[in-house]
């Protein structure tokens, strides 16, 4: 079975959203990583030495190569990664090797056999 990792850097306010589109999209699983910081094109802004930017979160999804697209897909809209500024960015990257699947393999495996797909 061959993995995609794919992550996304998003603000708290969507971040709900974005995981419940990812697990729609097809996505087992998911880790956030909070408090993270970034800088776009633009510097963030400060007032007297502190910083404005509010916090942001990596959200990461190890998913199935032929549903990355989807989830990547899903998560930039529902996020709307295009259409507003600051609003976040999404990547995703081959994975050679991953343990510590077994469960979400077996259940992906289920889902595959099932009569009538």
């Amino acid at each position: 079975m061959k993995f995609k990792l794919i992550i996304a850097f998003l603000p708290d306010a969507r971040l709900e959203d974005v995981l419940k589109a990812a697990r729609a999209a097809g996505a087992t699983g998911s880790t956030v990583i909070t408090s993270a910081r970034g800088e776009g094109l633009e510097p963030e802004r400060t007032f007297l030495g502190l910083d404005l930017a509010s916090h942001r979160n990596l959200g990461f999804w190890l998913v199935e190569e032929h549903l990355a697209p989807e989830v990547l897909r899903r998560i930039a809209a529902v996020g709307r990664f295009e259409e507003e500024r600051g609003a976040g960015i999404a990547c995703q990257i081959d994975v050679e090797d991953a343990i510590g699947l077994r469960r979400q393999m077996q259940a992906l495996e289920k889902d595959r056999n099932r009569p009538g797909d």
